[in-house]
């Protein structure tokens, strides 16, 4: 999208430009005037306090016994320190700066929102509703959203033939979209986690044909950013009858198929463990000191078109970029049809670099980029591997790939939670924009990672 060139626009954005670089200063220098000396000491503080929290955190995740425990409490017990001390000695202050920060993060927004490419939602292709639709529907999912919701038989009333997975025997939910297919399906479908999604959706998209995501799984990160209402899955039904169709891109794990991300290292060795499910805190404590000390778990080694990765201890291939550049969109994916996998890798190895981390997440452990091939090799033939939650073992390299466009993806017409992504605050092009008059800024945006510099 070009830049608006009008003369009321560019004046409007260049004084909200100026009132959140105001907005801002105020926001730091109200506490400092308020506490004096104190107000710059209290910053110190709080600086030392992340430091400390960052540093306990990674002693409380990578060491055992009586160390782990005092780490632990340092963890917890400095934020709250500090919330304490900023609470008796700038009292008012504190909350009328936050509010100055708000008030800067919007006008900052708003002042941005004409920089760079804007969002481009996914095109919707209009299609006739389904004759044959074919659903697949796992009782046990989302703790019981499919009866819950009534999904079997509001599918049965809108012309679905519905199979419901059984709870206490293992099906191949695989050949049972093959099969649907080969009896005249058009239209397959799944009531179920992303792990089954992803399945089904590979058959979808082998045959052409159109897929339907009701999210009646647990967390539905696909139906999040499909924009589908998750907090009602019957409302995904409604594509049978009037809805189009988008083309989103499906991701390849060593020929396993992924509608999200597929993990490696020290998570993906962690949910192999057959006690995760029932005590995932408790399983974690006991098996990331050795990961995350590299006395257990592979070497990884991890490359694509713009970087290698040199033994990180965790590293996640997504089917298209997670958001890392705001924390109100942490976890989502702005395109879901960009052709290019999102790769995020860490490697972090002493608390010094657990804090160097939380200053600064740029810093060389954290590793994010953007590629269309990414190559998982180890110095062992097998490695662990979590593919949209589910548990494998691959042999290595493994090979994840994306397939642009892949997946015709059926969604209702009205989708309440397509996303509407705003700019990352950007402070430099801030103060570009408040003080110049009428200059055109270029629309280049930086890109974070994408080149060497970012290797952990």
């Amino acid at each position: 999208m070009t830049e608006d060139t009008s003369g009321a626009a560019r004046g409007g954005r260049r004084w909200a430009a100026r009132a959140a670089l105001a907005a801002a200063a105020l926001a730091v220098l109200l506490p400092l005037a308020k506490g004096g000396l104190g107000g710059f000491l209290l910053l110190a503080v709080a600086l030392v306090g992340v430091v400390v929290t960052a540093a306990a955190a990674w002693w409380t995740l990578a060491r055992r016994g009586p160390l782990r425990w005092v780490a632990a409490l340092l963890a917890v017990a400095t934020p709250a320190a500090v919330v304490t001390l900023f609470a008796l000695f700038l009292l008012w202050a504190v909350p009328v700066s936050l509010l100055l920060w708000a008030a800067a993060v919007w006008a900052g927004r708003y002042a941005l929102r004409g920089d760079g490419p804007r969002f481009r939602p996914a095109r919707e292709h209009r299609t006739a509703p389904p004759r044959r639709p074919f659903l697949v529907m796992n009782p046990r999912s989302g703790g019981g959203k499919v009866a819950r919701f009534g999904l079997v038989e509001k599918a049965e009333r809108l012309g679905a033939r519905v199979v419901l997975l059984d709870p206490d025997e293992h099906q191949d939910v695989t050949a049972l979209a093959r099969s649907a297919v080969a009896d005249g399906a058009d239209l397959l479908g799944v009531a179920g986690g992303d792990g089954t999604q992803a399945l089904v959706a590979a058959v979808a998209a082998e045959h052409g044909l159109p897929f339907l995501v009701v999210c009646a799984g647990t967390r539905n990160h696909f139906a999040m950013d499909l924009g589908l209402d998750r907090d009602d899955p019957a409302r995904c039904l409604d594509a049978l009858t009037n809805g189009v169709e988008l083309r989103v891109d499906l991701g390849f794990a060593g020929g396993h198929p992924f509608v999200n991300n597929a993990s490696f290292g020290a998570y993906a060795a962690v949910v192999q463990s057959p006690a995760y499910r029932d005590d995932k805190i408790g399983t974690i404590l006991e098996l990331l000191p050795e990961l995350l000390t590299r006395r257990r778990g592979p070497r990884l080694t991890v490359r694509t078109e713009v970087a290698t990765l040199d033994a990180p201890q965790a590293v996640l291939v997504s089917n298209n970029a997670y958001r890392t550049n705001d924390p109100a969109g942490i976890g989502r994916r702005e395109r879901l049809d960009s052709g290019l996998l999102g790769v995020l890798g860490i490697k972090v190895d002493s608390a010094a670099e657990a804090a160097a981390l939380v200053l600064d997440p740029a810093a060389d452990g954290l590793a994010v980029l953007t590629t269309r091939e990414v190559v998982v090799d180890a110095d062992r033939p097998e490695i662990e591997a979590g593919v949209d939650g589910e548990a494998l073992t691959l042999p290595t390299p493994v090979h994840c790939r994306v397939d642009p466009g892949a997946l015709r993806v059926r969604v209702p017409r009205r989708r309440p939670g397509v996303p509407d992504p705003r700019p990352p605050l950007n402070w430099r092009r801030l103060r570009e924009l408040a003080t110049t008059a009428g200059r055109k800024h270029s629309g280049r945006r930086h890109v974070r990672a994408e080149g060497p510099a970012r290797r952990p």
